[in-house]
This record gives C-alpha cells, structure tokens and sequence, in this order.
C-alpha cells in the first residue's frame, strides 16, 4: 500500500503540543505518528489523502499553536526495514513484559515476551496508551475469560491476554493493514486462539465478552460505547484509551449513560487508560 506521509513543524514545539496535534490528525485519519527531533511524521494512506485534510479548522485555528507541513509519497516498501531503522525499540513493560521485533535479538529476558513484526499498524507499546493498556492487562485475572481486542492494531493486547489466560480472543480492525497484521503476530507468537476480524462495531452482533480492550481515538470511543456496552456479560469490565485526562470526564459520563460504573484509570504523560464495570 502506498502511503503520504506528512511532516509536521510547530511552533513553539513541545510535547504536549505534539500530543495535541497527533490526536487531531487522527482524528482526520492518518493511522501511524512516528517523531524527530524537529518534526511530528503522520501517515495515511494515498488513497485516502487530499490536501484538503490539512487545511481542517481544527489544524489551521488552534491557539496554541501555529504548524506548517510537507507531505512526501512513500510507496510500498519493506516496513520491517523502515522501522528497523527509525522507529521500533524494544520496550519493557512495569519489568514484566518484553515488546520487540524479530530483528531485536539483544533483549532482557521477561515473564512475558511479545514479538510484534509491526509494519504499519499502531500498537508498539512505545506509544504511552499501549503501554498503559498492557500495564492494566498485567494487572487483571483473565483466566477463562472472553476478550475483546478493538481497533486491535497490531494484536499486541489480544496476544498478552491469551498469553495471561483468555479463553478466547476476538481481535477487530477497520484498518486492512492492522487485520493481517494481527494474523502474522499471532502465528509469529504462537497464539491460536484468536479470532481476527475486518471491520467496526458494528459487526460485534451479539457475542458477549467479559472484558474488553478499546485503545482507539477519543471521538470514536464516544460513538461506539453503546454498542460495547451491549455485548458486555454482567460485571463485565472495559478499558479504554486513547485520549487525554482532560477527556475523561466526558468518556465517563457517556460510560455512565450506557450503564458502565467508573472503577480507576492511570494517567501517563497526560495520557488516560480507564476502567469501567457493568
């Protein structure tokens, strides 16, 4: 698949306003973020690319601050390669669990060990929401359980919950990257108990979970936790992440209105992954 990436030059730069400006563009479909010392690199799919999408309100009137862009065509290529070279470092989650890539061979030894060939699908754990979500996955007891992995990116969390005891695991994605990529890192790790599915909500129907893992834009969250609340068993739970502290009391009271109880959340770099209970 061929992709634009766009590189973008704030000012003044600092973190949280890369965070804020990340969040935006994904908001508006750019599916993969990397970062240099000068830049913020978002990625989208040519196909779904216009120049249109940068002149968005929401990018060109923000008060915080000003950012100019410049977009490159990227042609299908060797992803491995690309993120061998500037993006994926192995991680070690709360000393526990070891995330890396088949070319990572130089690595601590850990309790648990997830191999993730990560192409272009989120879900390293180098990003703070995917490794607040494994640190919370860490935390549970999911033996025998039913799990929901959505907006499943690169499997990372469907594949530490069967390695922590789920039953099963079903793993959704809109993206068709992030479909087959959960496939292969679910041979790669040897998990056979995971279902992988193209697709949204919408196509949950109505197979109940007693857990599920939403690490996905804050805008969709919003939209879709009805539905999430619908295939929940009772005193089920969901962990959700993906947006900002200053979001969750508005996560909060539409979990609240589908009929979810708050029950914690851990914030890192401003960055929230909640729990709430049926």
């Amino acid at each position: 698949m061929e992709y634009t990436k766009v590189s973008c030059f704030l000012e003044p730069d600092s973190e949280i306003n890369r965070e804020i400006l990340t969040a935006q563009m994904g908001e508006l479909g750019f599916d993969s973020f990397s970062e240099t010392d000068k830049t913020v690199e978002a990625f989208i799919p040519s196909s779904a690319f216009t120049e249109d999408v940068l002149q968005s309100e929401s990018l060109k009137d923000n008060p915080l601050f000003k950012v100019r862009f410049q977009t490159e065509v990227i042609p299908d290529q060797n992803w491995n390669e690309v993120w061998e070279k500037n993006y994926f470092k192995p991680l070690l989650v709360e000393n526990r669990c070891l995330i890396r890539a088949p070319f990572h061979t130089d690595t601590p030894k850990a309790e648990y060990e997830i191999v993730i060939d990560p192409r272009m699908a989120f879900g390293t754990g180098n990003h703070e929401t995917t490794y607040l979500m494994i640190s919370a996955i860490l935390s549970q007891d999911l033996q025998g359980k039913q799990v929901l992995d959505m907006g499943c990116g690169t499997g990372i969390l469907g594949i530490l919950a069967s390695m922590r005891g789920a039953e099963t695991v079903k793993a959704i994605d809109i993206d068709e990257w992030a479909y087959n990529n959960t496939l292969e890192n679910a041979e790669i790790n040897n998990i056979t108990n995971i279902d992988v599915f193209l697709g949204d909500a919408n196509f949950l129907g109505k197979h109940k979970f007693d857990v599920i893992y939403a690490n996905i834009h804050r805008n969709i969250l919003l939209q879709d936790l009805p539905i999430y609340a619908s295939v929940m068993c009772k005193e089920a739970e969901i962990i959700m992440s993906g947006f900002y502290l200053e979001d969750l009391p508005t996560i909060s009271a539409k979990a609240e209105e589908v009929g979810l109880k708050p029950a914690g959340y851990q914030e890192r770099n401003n960055w929230v992954a909640a729990r709430f209970i049926r």
